[in-house]
């Protein structure tokens, strides 16, 4: 079943490594027909063999990519939940995996888990790949390689008409906010007002709240002036209520640009693969089909980078 839906593209921040995010486009308005049918036709490409040949020998011969994906318990939409069928996974980084899979001549077989399991299946073998919505950050390096394929972002939500625009720390001042607990939304919300503070003014007042549904009561009622949290749900959200729209975005490893990757097992010779098979799909188009089919254009990558710099080890929760 396809539901068709206005959504409002975000505010882009492009965000230098030791600078605040800046404004570099205008507001986007597109329409996107999300398909939660469990018989969905996933979005592939042809066999490149030449980056297939480059698989360890034992994953070439399997035929398989074994990918674990942390949407266990229903998921979080768009990137990992269950179809209509209240069982077969979908989204986009159920796409990603079967999209990645068909460059390098193998059939992606998802499993779903939670996400602390994810990473326990990834150091115990269970899992060849993780992809999951899973940031690079300069601890998980040390246990872990990355193939980049997505922007992390995280956007800031308001109410429909709202007028707000957020470009940075002034823009949050005596606003009220809600956001996760222990969240690195949190800890840039902290770190802004701790700029305000020092330029004399005003700090945002934070909320938090147990659950979604209560967030979003508050921000229809007036009650907060904005919601800040992972761009792809927030995006959906919007998509999918029509209530309120994104009024900015800022790197989910701020101050470095976020950036989410394909994650292996380190040194398991599976990274160079992935990133060439990633930038195969960037090259043909097959990619960019992928992130607007779930809306997500604004996190389109131009190259699939191994390894590159991640969120502080200072930043990591």
């Amino acid at each position: 079943m396809k539901r068709l839906w206005m959504i409002g593209a975000a505010l882009l921040f492009s965000v230098a490594s030791c600078t605040d995010p800046q404004t570099s486009a205008g507001p986007d308005t597109s329409a996107v027909a999300f398909d939660t049918s469990a018989n969905q036709q996933h979005i592939t490409s042809a066999k490149v063999d030449r980056i297939a040949a480059e698989l360890p020998a034992a994953v070439r011969e399997s035929g398989t990519l074994v990918v674990g994906n942390g949407s266990a318990g229903g998921g979080l939409p768009p990137l990992g939940f269950t179809a209509d069928d209240n069982k077969t996974p979908i989204g986009v980084e159920i796409d990603i995996a079967h999209l990645v899979a068909s460059v390098l001549g193998l059939k992606a077989e998802i499993q779903t888990t939670s996400w602390e399991n994810l990473f326990l299946g990834l150091d115990s073998g269970k899992y060849q790949v993780g992809i999951s919505n899973i940031g690079v950050s300069e601890l998980r390096k040390e246990k872990y390689d990355f193939a980049t394929y997505r922007l992390g972002l995280h956007a800031f939500e308001g109410k429909l008409g709202s007028g707000l625009k957020l470009n940075g720390p002034a823009d949050i001042s005596g606003k009220t906010i809600a956001v996760g607990s222990g969240t690195l939304q949190e800890a840039i919300l902290l770190d802004w007002n701790k700029q305000n503070a020092a330029a004399g003014r005003k700090p945002a007042s934070l909320k938090y709240y147990q659950q979604a549904s209560d967030t979003y009561l508050a921000l229809e009622s007036g009650r907060i002036d904005l919601y800040l949290g992972p761009n792809p749900n927030v995006s959906y959200h919007v998509a999918t209520q029509g209530k309120t729209e994104i009024v900015g975005t800022v790197s989910s490893s701020y101050p470095v640009q976020g950036l989410v990757g394909i994650t292996t097992k380190k040194d398991n010779g599976l990274v160079k693969p992935l990133a060439d098979a990633l930038n195969a799909a960037i090259a043909d188009g097959s990619y960019a089909k992928v992130l607007k089919k779930w809306g997500l254009d604004a996190e389109a990558v131009p190259k699939s980078l191994i390894n590159p710099p991640g969120l502080p080890k200072d930043k990591q929760k």
